[in-house]
């Protein structure tokens, strides 16, 4: 009677806990699941004449991703995906040491500084940077009057302007993370370190830089999946010269007109994501039961 009781009264919670999750539960099937699985569907269909796509099953499509100009492609994408979140933790790593350990009315000054790029769309930051980098912008400008000999910069549509955009617009995604895990940490144990006989430099890497390694996984995944598929700032930054992964799928679908293949490459590309964030959540497991 007890055993049945119990029952009960578990069905009874998660019924409850079912009926408080169904709009979310209902969200996610029709605007997440639904399309995700329309998309693998399409990947393995057949591209139609006049573009949409035919009812024959192939594997073409996939195969078709083993060719070398896709793989420079992804390589591409991939690699400035990483230089990025690489100098985005390099720039947000000091900003979010500082700003942890900052009295609060300056930490709120340096938190605001990191939040006000949100107030403005993307798209409009993004263009506002045509004008920074352009031959005869305000860098160029700058430095033919501080060096006039020196010749205007050809910056814009390059590799290296796609970069600085990439860096800017997702900079905040890992200066917050660092925070939160810095704020968190017991700066008493930095001090009893140095009393120790510790010098500054084996106090970072042996307590503070451990303590804040959540920080610095969840601030890595929050740049390396969006810059890895990103394709507006490449469009805008790189003048449509350089293709990324990004561009090519939204080629594929809005030009090309090749739904299946597109969805091929969006899989792809989510496969890449999904092993990044396995991998994050290895790391973040293997840190904590090691008792970082």
């Amino acid at each position: 009677m007890t055993l049945f009781r119990f029952l009960l009264e578990k069905i009874h919670t998660n019924s409850r806990l079912l009926i408080l999750l169904s709009p979310v539960i209902l969200w996610l099937i029709c605007f997440f699941i639904l399309p995700l699985i329309s998309v693998f569907i399409y990947s393995f269909l057949e591209r139609g004449t006049y573009g949409g796509v035919r009812w024959n099953f192939t594997l073409e499509n996939y195969l078709r991703l083993s060719d070398g100009i896709y793989i420079g492609i992804l390589w591409r994408s991939v690699s400035t995906a990483f230089v990025c979140t690489v100098i985005c933790l390099l720039v947000g790593y000091p900003y979010a040491y500082y700003l942890a350990i900052y009295k609060p009315k300056f930490r709120d000054v340096l938190l605001l500084l990191v939040v006000v790029p949100f107030w403005i769309n993307f798209l409009i930051r993004t263009y506002a940077w045509i004008l920074i980098l352009r031959t005869e912008g305000i860098l160029n400008s700058l430095i033919s009057l501080l060096f006039p000999e020196i010749q205007p910069l050809e910056i814009l549509n390059t590799p290296f302007a796609v970069q600085i955009g990439l860096v800017y617009g997702y900079l905040p995604f890992m200066i917050l993370p660092l925070y939160a895990a810095l704020e968190q940490m017991d700066m008493s144990l930095i001090d009893a370190a140095k009393d120790l006989g510790a010098s500054p430099r084996h106090a970072f890497w042996n307590i503070t830089l451990p303590l804040s390694l959540p920080g610095i996984l969840a601030g890595s995944l929050l740049v390396f999946i969006p810059t890895v598929g990103a394709f507006l700032t490449p469009d805008i930054l790189g003048g449509g010269k350089i293709s990324y992964i990004g561009n090519v799928i939204d080629r594929q679908f809005r030009t090309a007109r090749d739904f299946p293949f597109g969805s091929a490459l969006s899989f792809m590309l989510m496969a890449i994501v999904l092993a990044g964030t396995i991998l994050y959540f290895r790391v973040l497991r293997d840190s904590e039961t090691s008792g970082i």
